[in-house]
């Protein structure tokens, strides 16, 4: 039995006929970006985020760009964020000229350690830029303290995170802005790139709309030096077809997280949790292997037609376009530690219980048979 790490292909059939009406809506209306249509997606996911305001942007990269820029976040400047986890997180605040500093992560969870940060706080740190891993909350209430404490902007990168809870908040709009991915690979998935910004300051959401029209707004006057971050109609049209089944593919995923934690639970490897006033999203399910045979693991699974994937196999400290940072190998052992653990399975809503099944049958063949 084949199980690929994510098939949208079931998704789809299940939207087809919804997804071909708002496509076709678009192409009659002949506004392919921003528009009508953008609109009403960001009216949507603002009251569906619970936040004041959301824009449409490109892409999650271009999330995270425009919203250091609304920020006035750059050249001399310092964000403190996490050494693991995607790229753009950190090439997101060096294109802006600002450095990345990086505090390693908490074993347990992957995201931030809350207790590092201060340490890390310098005249020239302007912002936290907390990453909520593979769809767990990152610890806001005392990140957020923290912030205030010091005068600095909280910028979450919830990219893979849409819908997750923190306290009852969700994610995203807890900072001054939060960072979405609309990549196929997320939980609520465009048809290509596509992202967005949330907050609950609507001068910083119109500063984010000039920005992403390179600094315009809507004239051929540009009061600032912006960009091209416009998402196009197609995108959100069919985002917000998708937006309301949201809530019940969330609920899928947690299904079959709650059975992978049962079905592993006492073999030498760890599983994902949510601690109390948490709720994990589970655009990832990520265990660690924790015997030195994550590789080997991974291998077994692909012989027996099961996808996985490492995310992430290098820290960004180690990674050697930032060698100019100045970091070392053995600086953050935490992240360095889940670099050489970590595996994720297959999750996705239309996962079958049989797939699962054979997910974790398979990971049991290999320990019991002492492959």
């Amino acid at each position: 039995m084949d199980v690929p790490l994510i098939d949208l292909s079931r998704q789809h059939a299940e939207l087809r006929g919804e997804l071909a009406q708002s496509i076709e809506s678009v192409l009659e209306s002949g506004q392919f970006v921003l528009g009508g249509t953008v609109e009403a997606f960001e009216r949507d996911l603002a009251h569906w985020c619970g936040a004041a305001e959301a824009v449409g942007v490109s892409s999650g990269t271009d999330a995270l760009l425009v919203a250091l820029m609304a920020l006035d976040i750059g050249s001399g400047h310092e964000v403190i964020t996490s050494p693991f986890t995607f790229f753009s997180t950190a090439s997101s605040i060096l294109r802006v000229g600002a450095r990345p500093i990086f505090v390693d992560i908490d074993p347990d969870n992957f995201n931030l350690q809350p207790q590092s940060i201060e340490a890390s706080i310098g005249n020239a740190t302007k912002a936290i830029l907390p990453v909520h891993l593979y769809g767990l909350p990152a610890p806001m209430e005392p990140i957020r303290r923290t912030a205030q404490n010091h005068g600095l902007r909280v910028i979450e990168d919830a990219a893979q995170a849409i819908g997750a809870r923190y306290d009852g908040s969700v994610v995203g709009a807890i900072g001054d802005v939060g960072c979405l991915s609309f990549y196929p690979t997320k939980n609520l998935a465009a048809i290509g790139d596509a992202g967005a910004c949330i907050t609950n300051d609507s001068t910083l959401a119109e500063r984010i709309r000039r920005l992403r029209v390179h600094g315009s707004g809507g004239t051929d006057y540009h009061e600032m030096i912006g960009g091209n971050f416009r998402i196009d109609a197609l995108h959100a049209s069919v985002l917000r077809v998708k937006l309301r089944c949201l809530e019940k593919w969330i609920e899928h995923r947690r299904t079959h997280a709650e059975a992978y934690r049962q079905g592993l639970e006492d073999l030498p490897l760890a599983t994902p949790h949510e601690r109390s006033g948490q709720r994990h999203v589970y655009n990832c399910f990520t265990i660690r292997v924790h015997d030195g045979r994550r590789d080997a693991l991974q291998k077994h699974l692909k012989d027996s037609g099961i996808g996985s994937r490492v995310y992430y196999p290098v820290p960004l400290h180690l990674q050697p376009s930032l060698g100019e940072l100045g970091y070392r190998r053995g600086d953050l052992p935490n992240a360095e530690e889940a670099a050489a653990e970590v595996l994720s399975l297959p999750i996705f809503p239309e996962l079958t219980t049989e797939q699962r099944d054979h997910v974790i049958e398979s990971i049991r063949g290999f320990y019991v048979n002492g492959c």
